[in-house]
């Protein structure tokens, strides 16, 4: 007889919500995670959307550790000497459809934990899952050091970094290009100073804003800002296969960004209170492992369950959903007696009608298009402030037609690459 139901490794979104269902469900289960608390060595940026986790804990505002509701938008272009943003402000952010809101893992990570301890699972941190217990080709538990628990079902939740999926399903190390390097900071300031800067009623209300361009230096990335209660996460992303070939090293180019002009006056008097770094999936729906195997299931980031469509970053709506269905179909397997990739498969069939595998599949291309359109990240950060510049610097000389003082600069690209990195930007959207 196994020593557990199930055994859940990592305590990131996706393994709290799994073992909570399986908790509530009246099985056994065991979280075990390799830091020393939940969310110990978590650093998303980060913003929650929140329609999944209000599926499993519909009351969540009540006890969440949650920082501020999302209510403004921003999208930069950014070149070294400036700046092209398009902002937003919709009373649909204030509903609860449109309901997300920033987080900070190293609280909000707990939390979860708390919710699958109260229903009734196990859990201990400190501790690294070596690797997997099989029974032939079936997983049938997991060795940490000297200890060997068994289980009828093992989720993996281990995040990008996994040790284990390659054990569990034979999934290969990602690839330089499906995985990028994220590192952030956590600035200090008071909370009426960041709602004044943002323009944000109280300190209830917040902001979202991305960068592409120069806040990686024009490689393939982009820099991210999240306000709190009482400080601003900021930092960028860069994927690993084009980061090797930059002349600047990744801290350096986070300190740079941080000293733009255009992002330098709402961080002045801040404080650098945590410095982190941490791999972030890039890869998307091509680039997923298989999520079922016998005696095992994978979900979040291990699964590559990230979407970077430019304009939104997700993961951890992602993660909660797949958490709750991967609890629900090892639940219903244990029910059936039946914990094989075939018993278990009912995981991969909710998935592919939840938003979670539709959104990655609909978003595939976007890796891809990044990837081979250096242009987003150098020459058209520059266009744009070119063209804003035409429009709006007045110095006394004739003003020319619109369409003769922008023609010009459009065909510093060409416009035949224009046309081309359009439409094949549509098409990955």
């Amino acid at each position: 007889m196994a020593d557990f139901d199930a055994i859940v490794v990592g305590s990131g979104c996706a393994g709290p919500v799994a073992a909570y269902e399986l908790a509530r469900g009246g099985k056994s289960v065991l979280i075990v995670e390799r830091g020393n608390f939940p969310g110990a060595k978590n650093m998303s940026g980060g913003r929650l959307y929140a329609h999944s986790l209000r599926q499993v804990f519909p009351d969540f505002t009540s006890s969440a550790p949650l920082e501020r509701r999302i209510t403004r938008e921003r999208i930069s272009l950014l070149a070294p000497d400036s700046c092209v943003t398009i902002e937003a402000s919709d009373q649909a952010m204030r509903t609860e459809r449109g309901e997300s809101y920033s987080v900070l893992r190293a609280r909000f990570d707990p939390w979860l934990a708390e919710r699958a301890e109260e229903a009734g699972a196990e859990a201990i941190a400190g501790i690294a899952v070596e690797s997997l217990l099989k029974d032939g080709s079936r997983v049938s538990g997991v060795r940490a050091g000297d200890d060997e628990i068994t289980a009828d079902v093992v989720i993996l939740a281990d995040g990008v970094n996994s040790l284990l999926s390659a054990q569990a399903v034979g999934a290969p190390r990602p690839a330089p290009n499906q995985v990028a390097v994220g590192v952030k900071q956590v600035v200090e300031l008071p909370a009426q100073v960041i709602s004044d800067r943002f323009q944000v009623a109280d300190e209830s209300e917040g902001a979202a804003w991305l960068f592409v361009g120069d806040a990686t230096h024009g490689r393939v990335g982009g820099g991210f800002l999240y306000t709190n209660r009482d400080t601003i996460s900021v930092g960028l992303v860069a994927t690993v296969a084009d980061l090797v070939k930059a002349d600047t090293p990744v801290y350096q180019m986070l300190e740079d960004f941080k000293n733009h002009p255009a992002l330098a006056p709402v961080l002045a008097g801040g404080k650098v209170v945590e410095h982190s770094g941490h791999l972030v999936a890039e890869g998307g729906f091509d680039a997923m492992p298989p999520l079922v195997a016998d005696g095992v299931l994978l979900a979040g980031e291990n699964a590559m369950m990230c979407v970077n469509a430019g304009y939104t970053v997700r993961g951890m709506d992602l993660a909660i959903a797949a958490g709750m269905h991967a609890g629900q179909a090892a639940k219903a397997a244990l029910d059936a007696g039946d914990t094989s990739a075939e018993g278990l498969a009912g995981y991969k069939r909710a998935l592919q009608d939840s938003f979670v595998l539709k959104d990655l599949r609909t978003l595939r291309r976007f890796p891809a298009f990044m990837e081979h359109t250096s242009r987003m990240f150098d020459t058209y950060p520059e266009l744009a402030g070119a063209v804003m510049r035409e429009l709006f610097l007045v110095d006394g000389r004739p003003v020319r037609p619109l369409r003769k003082a922008v023609m010009p600069i459009l065909r510093r690209v060409g416009l035949g690459h224009l046309a081309s990195d359009a439409l094949r930007g549509v098409r990955a959207l």
